[in-house]
């Protein structure tokens, strides 16, 4: 009887085992665009989550346009996070108005239990609480998380849409730029950004992900 109950045992394990692995395949068919942002420093590649589609929608659509090239990360602070997106910040833009920037539109949060701000995660900027009670995300500027320990408290309060899967040592790199009191590094450091679309299967074995 013991040995019977410990075969059924292996053998549901089996079953269950498999069963994951084919849920896997299955969710893994099909493409899916993945954002290169190109710096001096080399490259940092996001993967957008589709539990945030405006966001995600949004942000290919700008990268596509070439929105985001030539523009810096405008916001740096070591140890928690880095901002870019803003066009002011680009050579021909408004110097005087950098960190308001924007293509002139917001996006409604798209908050999930499901995502939260862990290291190397992507979220996107706003105004703050007494303008936008809302809690909108801004049309372009986005963070990155270069925090190791996280930075959870800003979970629900803005829209984490995305994540590093390859190139953390380079964003913190830019986290440990020389900065002026407005945060803004004192080089200029421009960024291009570029999508790419890839079989899922192929974006999980070239960047070794454990989910997708």
């Amino acid at each position: 009887m013991r040995y019977t109950s410990l075969y059924i045992t292996i053998l549901l394990s089996i079953s269950v085992f498999f069963n994951a692995q084919a849920q896997k395949k299955k969710k893994l068919k099909g493409k899916d665009e993945i954002a290169i942002v190109s710096t001096d420093f080399g490259e940092i590649v996001f993967l957008l989550s589709d539990k945030t589609p405006e966001h995600k929608e949004n942000f290919i659509k700008l990268a596509k346009e070439g929105f985001y090239d030539g523009t810096i990360f405008h916001r740096v602070l070591k140890g928690f996070m880095i901002q870019g997106g803003d066009p002011n910040t680009r050579t021909d833009g408004d110097s005087t108005r950098i960190g308001i920037g924007s293509p002139g539109y917001t996006l409604n949060s798209e908050f999930t239990d499901e995502l939260k701000f862990d290291y190397g995660t992507i979220g996107m900027a706003r105004q703050s609480d007494e303008i936008n009670p809302s809690k909108s995300s801004s049309g372009s500027q986005f963070f990155i998380i270069v925090s190791r320990d996280g930075a959870y408290h800003l979970d629900s309060d803005y829209t984490v849409f995305g994540r590093v899967i390859k190139g953390m040592e380079v964003a913190e790199k830019i986290a440990d730029l020389e900065i002026n009191s407005d945060a803004i590094p004192l080089k200029r450091h421009e960024i291009n950004i570029k999508v790419v679309k890839l079989k899922k299967k192929d974006i999980v074995k070239t960047y070794e992900l454990d989910n997708f």
